[in-house]
């Protein structure tokens, strides 16, 4: 049964996260180690503070958590290629659609995204990996393509997505992700609501 509020939701992240079974990726079956904790947008400056005690949390039981924010890595990898000063340029004089379309291809999730994950994850030890900042890097970046283009990067520890929206799971119509609970990114079905998982 899920939790209902924040603060049970906290405590039971935090038993989850911390547990043996979800440390050694056990009862997967061969599936990746995908989890992904969907909240209501407006929750999101709670949650944000929670995840910060949980991570404190999980440090101090000596469990290393590594988190990767997809709104502060774009703008570090535009920085280093030195795109960034003409982002901010041609802002605003293209239309939205345009934008989007010029940081979908500077930001690619194959090409970039998931490379860059790749190198930040070789260079650190850790035991979980934290997934954020999906809300900021709508529309250039969607959750489900990271995802896909994830698995084979994340593949030896469990990753968890923190999702501002809604994973709706049916057994009928298959799995997927609304963001902000009004846009529906597409069918995912590889990962797991952690809300669900057992301590």
């Amino acid at each position: 049964m899920i939790p209902k509020t924040l603060p049970q939701q906290e405590d039971h992240l935090f038993a989850v996260l911390s547990g043996k079974r979800f440390l050694q990726m056990e009862g997967l079956s061969n599936e990746v180690p995908f989890f992904i904790y969907p909240y209501p947008p407006e929750d999101a400056l709670a949650v944000a503070a929670a995840k910060k005690r949980i991570k404190n949390r999980l440090s101090n039981a000596g469990i290393r958590v590594f988190e990767v924010n997809l709104y502060d890595l774009s703008v570090d990898l535009l920085k280093e290629r030195g795109d960034w000063d003409e982002v901010l340029e041609v802002e605003p004089s293209l239309d939205k659609s345009e934008f989007t379309e010029m940081l979908q291809s500077m930001l690619n999730p194959q090409l970039c995204l998931a490379p860059a994950i790749r190198e930040r994850l070789a260079q650190v030890e850790f035991e979980i990996f934290f997934l954020t900042g999906i809300g900021e890097v709508f529309p250039y970046i969607r959750s489900h393509n990271m995802l896909n283009n994830l698995q084979s990067v994340v593949k030896d520890k469990p990753m968890l997505m923190f999702f501002p929206g809604r994973y709706d799971q049916s057994a009928t119509l298959g799995s997927s992700l609304v963001l902000f609970g009004r846009l529906k990114d597409d069918q995912y079905y590889r990962a797991k609501d952690i809300r669900e998982q057992e301590a």
